[in-house]
């Protein structure tokens, strides 16, 4: 997993490694162990906490030195509002600083609120950015998340970009980002694009004019099985570590029942 990340690093254009409290539901142990090799290979590290509000995510976000920090379901100014008061009061200002704060675009309640949603970004000090999650856009759609590279989904992540770019906020895409989603990636890089991601890796939007565009995309998916597989061994692990107890317990108190009767 390092080797590959390194590779990610030097030839394909990732900037970060991405773990979700949220979907994913990523344990501090998980966390930690994905943390130690994404910093010993100079990559950033990129946070999708459980809520708007989830304070004790932000407090341990800020422990773990997350770079980049994403916040779901932000479908209304006034929960925006309450995610920048809450990312401002378990910052302090040079933790501010330090870190980039973004919010998920995934249902079309957001996109009917964007406009007002982007006054509330322009009147902050911070100035948050937006992630298009585009599988769960699709899906509140009422469209098959096979339509995540279609044209009316990218009508939609055109509109965000052409906004994010007039409010100077950085702007990223996410959701079923793979080999046939490159032409969609594309044709918002002509408008305007920050960075994209797969379900763990961050790919800077420059990454789109590299030759070696589809190695890194591979990569990404390859890292991602490594990851599970340890992730899976890591518990299995822990689960047989007292098997050899167990079995000795289990026959003491078999042997206690036939004496105490």
């Amino acid at each position: 997993m390092l080797n590959i990340l390194k590779q990610l690093k030097d030839n394909h254009g990732v900037v970060a490694v991405k773990a979700e409290f949220e979907a994913e539901g990523t344990r501090s142990d998980e966390f930690l162990r994905l943390l130690e090799i994404t910093r010993r290979s100079g990559l950033d590290v990129a946070l999708k906490i459980g809520g708007a509000e989830a304070i004790r995510d932000l407090f341990e976000a800020k422990q773990f030195g997350a770079d980049y920090v994403v916040a779901p379901m932000v479908e209304t100014p006034y929960a925006l509002s309450k995610y920048i008061g809450a990312y401002e009061t378990a910052f302090t200002k040079d933790e501010l600083e330090d870190t980039s704060f973004l919010f998920n675009v995934e249902t079309k309640t957001t996109f009917n609120n964007l406009a007002q949603i982007i006054d509330v970004i322009v009147s902050s000090a911070t100035k948050p950015g937006i992630v298009f999650g585009r599988v769960d856009f699709t899906q509140s759609n009422g469209m098959k998340r096979g339509d995540v590279n279609s044209d009316k989904i990218l009508k939609y992540c055109l509109e965000v970009a052409r906004q994010c770019k007039l409010a100077g906020i950085e702007f990223v895409v996410g959701g079923g980002v793979s080999l046939d989603a490159i032409d969609f990636l594309q044709a918002l890089k002509a408008t305007y694009l920050t960075r994209f991601e797969t379900r763990k890796i961050i790919f800077n939007a420059d990454a789109l004019s590299m030759a070696k565009l589809r190695k890194g995309l591979l990569l990404a998916v390859e890292f991602e099985l490594l990851w599970l597989q340890n992730k899976h061994n890591y518990y299995a692990c822990i689960a047989k570590e007292d098997e050899t107890r167990l079995e000795l317990l289990s026959t003491r108190v078999l042997q206690l029942r036939q004496e105490v009767g």
